[in-house]
């Protein structure tokens, strides 16, 4: 009986020392996190310096290409991309099924949206958004490992160009830097939009912070159907895709932080991050929400567009390309919205001065 009690003595000071150690560890890192807020409170104070571009992009819903609009209504769509300087307009045509087709009655009026963009917003560039769930190890999606498949996407790709549209712009998701297939078929695609005269442009995740974890996510979140590790694009396989695209879209929202300065640091690093590294060889264009957040942090259009101009104010000098915000999305962006973006965003002219 006594060397049970001397075991449980024992045991109990060992769960003492643990929990002193937790308890240590949580205060440490509390206050490890109270000094980086602080810190990041304290940064995003001044006023940034940097104003916006007049180069910029908006994703459009999918109605523009599958629905009936008015003349009205494509007018009123002209008026805003001028008056907003959008130079892009990613146009929702598909998305692809799964054998890389997309059947013709989800874009019947693509041709008509096309014209009118033309005849309403001229110089600005529609481009047919296109793109699938990328299927991992067996899950539902689309196969580009597939040659067949990625056949059959580039003879849709030529579809869209044959109705007028100004380029292709992908959205498969997840992307992984060792994705050589989707590599493969942005180097073909790529031949088909320049032979046409026309553009390639693709979306992807934000980069990854640190190259290096992406083998130890590897190895701890193995890809499984839709638990998969973060498909971050790593400095090499970023570098890869702005030898191949014309423009790539950085989806930098969803930004899970709990305040505005952490959020705006987010924005600011990935900006200063991404044209450092590809801005001379490919124009960017950063992402930027209008839609609310699902778990209410502190990710908004605000935020992202001040979080921007801070990224390019740390820059030595300008990239060599053009660059500026891809809005995400039209349907989601209100009028209020958009006088902000005019307010905070663009170039001071005497016609969005102040909104």
């Amino acid at each position: 009986m006594a060397r049970m009690g001397g075991f449980g003595g024992t045991g109990r000071g060992l769960l003492r020392r643990v929990s002193r150690w937790a308890g240590w560890t949580a205060a440490y890192a509390l206050g490890l996190l109270a000094l980086v807020s602080a810190g990041a409170w304290v940064w995003w104070q001044p006023e940034p310096k940097a104003r916006g571009t007049e180069a910029n992009a908006l994703w459009a819903r999918h109605q523009w290409v599958g629905e009936p609009h008015s003349d009205a209504e494509y007018r009123a769509l002209g008026a805003l991309l001028k008056q907003n300087r959008i130079t892009d307009v990613y146009f929702h045509a598909g998305p692809f099924d799964g054998d890389g087709t997309v059947p013709p009655a989800k874009y019947r009026y693509a041709r008509r949206l096309v014209e009118a963009v033309r005849r309403y917003a001229p110089g600005v560039r529609a481009q047919a958004y296109l793109g699938q769930v990328r299927k991992v190890d067996g899950g539902d999606g689309i196969d580009l490992d597939d040659p067949a498949v990625r056949e059959r996407v580039l003879a849709t790709d030529r579809i869209f160009l044959d109705l007028g549209f100004d380029g292709i712009h992908y959205d498969f998701e997840p992307i992984y830097p060792d994705d050589d297939a989707f590599l493969e078929l942005m180097d073909r695609t790529r031949e088909l939009t320049r032979s046409r005269g026309r553009l390639l442009s693709v979306s992807l995740e934000q980069p990854t912070l640190v190259d290096a974890l992406q083998p130890v996510y590897k190895a701890l979140l193995p890809r499984h159907g839709r638990f998969h590790y973060p498909p971050r694009p790593t400095r090499d396989f970023l570098n890869a895709v702005a030898d191949r695209a014309d423009q790539v879209a950085i989806m930098t929202y969803d930004v899970a932080l709990p305040t505005r300065s952490l959020a705006g640091l987010h924005y600011a690093r990935h900006t200063r991050w991404t044209l450092e590294l590809i801005g001379d060889r490919t124009t960017v264009f950063i992402g930027v929400p209008t839609y609310r957040p699902v778990m209410g942090w502190a990710d908004d259009l605000d935020v992202a567009l001040r979080g921007v101009r801070r990224g390019l104010d740390q820059l030595d000098r300008p990239p060599a390309r053009p660059y500026g915000v891809g809005v995400y999305a039209e349907w989601t962006t209100s009028p209020e919205e958009w006088a902000r973006y005019r307010a905070t965003w663009l170039p001071r002219t005497p016609d969005n001065f102040g909104g």
